[in-house]
């Protein structure tokens, strides 16, 4: 079962260290989650759930690079040094970040497993 964080924010950071995030979850860890859409399941990150307001780019602004794709709702932000997932836009609720969990100082995903899977490929947006 995947346990929580405190209510403070925490820091994310991508490989090399040239970004860098302050974030305040919306529920702790108890939010991860994989997804399966075409997009997500290649790139493998659990993500855990912000608030649009939660997500503070601390550094490395300009280094940080957006993906879209299809309806171009969700938006994806990488480290354009190391090409570390940072975090997304939401499709699925666009007043929600989703941030990697793996980038969570301190916080390794494979000891939270199991972490569930959303059904990304069967999308509302996509009918």
């Amino acid at each position: 079962m995947v346990g929580s964080l405190t209510s403070a924010p925490v820091t994310v950071t991508c490989h090399c260290g040239a970004c860098a995030l302050r974030v305040t979850l919306a529920d702790g860890l108890n939010t991860a989650r994989r997804c399966d859409c075409s997009f997500c399941r290649r790139r493998g990150a659990a993500a855990v759930t912000a608030p649009k307001d939660g997500v503070e780019v601390v550094k490395g602004a300009d280094k940080m690079t957006l993906y879209q794709f299809g309806t171009n709702t969700a938006q994806h932000y990488f480290c354009s040094v190391c090409g570390i997932y940072m975090y997304h836009r939401r499709r699925s609720n666009p007043n929600e970040f989703g941030v990697n969990m793996g980038g969570i100082e301190g916080v390794n995903p494979a000891e939270h497993e199991p972490i569930r899977w959303s059904d990304g490929v069967n999308h509302p947006s996509d009918r």
